[in-house]
């Protein structure tokens, strides 16, 4: 058995081989001038865990020259674990003609694989798509490890994050509430905690995704204007699009972290012993 690391998941797979006692396969991944994906393994396999995003696109395509290249290369057996699992959110029709992206994405991803891992997907039915053994993983205990000793309480940004808070303040062993949102006119949007002093607390804003920071960045604002002490924004999977990251350090956030799905300098925490206990 090998570790297949694509390039969008370095890290991760290494993270993973430590966990598993499995060793990293010799892989080359490049690009030609024109862009398009140059993918060859360089060692027979009989098993193998291929760890790749389907985000960005050029990725997506990657992954499935990784698992082309791994049946060739002999792999009887292929486990895909996809970190962060990109076109996951349009998973049903909302208009006529449209297409269901995530449904698509599991049935191309299966052709050449026998079981598929995806770390928080947009909504855990899209394992359903499926017609392999699909397995969701709960990244979330590797942030509340994290924090664990840091913290006060941990507020979720809208009851959406609620049970995420929830779990987490459990691990930490802490408090845990979340913002009520009460929409004030068409373009504005109210934001209070509820039965909770915050004034002096060290405090956790836990969401799964970071995108482009409006909501985790308007929470961290609200929070410091209300006394708190150290404030840290935490997500599962961090897109950080269109300076996101900038925008909630400037509200007065303390430290990002997000784990390894999707890799960059706010990486702090690994879902990788998560994984590893799907695998085994």
């Amino acid at each position: 058995m090998k570790i297949i690391a694509g390039s969008s998941s370095p890290t991760l797979a290494k993270n993973l081989s430590a966990e598993l006692g499995v060793p990293i396969a010799d892989v080359t991944i490049k690009r030609f001038p024109d862009s398009e994906c140059y993918v060859r393994i360089n060692e027979r396999l009989d098993e193998a865990i291929i760890v790749q995003n389907t985000y960005p696109d050029s990725n997506i395509i990657e992954l499935f020259l990784l698992q082309d290249a791994a049946v060739k290369m002999g792999a009887k057996k292929i486990s895909v674990v996809i970190p962060y699992y990109g076109y996951g959110r349009q998973d049903r029709v909302f208009e006529e003609g449209e297409a269901v992206s995530s449904e698509k994405m599991a049935h191309l991803i299966e052709q050449d694989a026998n079981k598929v891992i995806l770390i928080n997907p947009h909504k855990a039915y899209i394992t359903n798509f499926f017609s392999i053994d699909a397995k969701i993983c709960d990244g979330m205990p590797s942030l509340a490890d994290y924090f664990r000793g840091k913290v006060d309480a941990v507020i979720a940004p809208d009851k959406g994050a609620l049970e995420m808070a929830k779990k987490a303040a459990g691990i930490i062993k802490c408090d845990y509430n979340h913002f009520e949102k009460t929409r004030i006119s068409g373009s504005e949007v109210k934001m209070e905690i509820k039965d909770m002093d915050v004034k002096g607390k060290n405090l956790l804003v836990l969401d799964d995704i970071i995108s482009t920071g409006g909501t985790m960045a308007k929470a961290v604002e609200i929070l410091k204007q209300q006394g708190a002490g150290e404030i840290y924004a935490a997500c599962i999977h961090g897109l950080f699009i269109k300076n996101a990251d900038e925008r909630i350090m400037h509200a007065g956030c303390s430290q990002i972290v997000s784990t390894d799905t999707i890799e960059s300098p706010y990486s702090h925490a690994s879902v990788a012993k998560e994984v590893a206990k799907l695998l085994v």
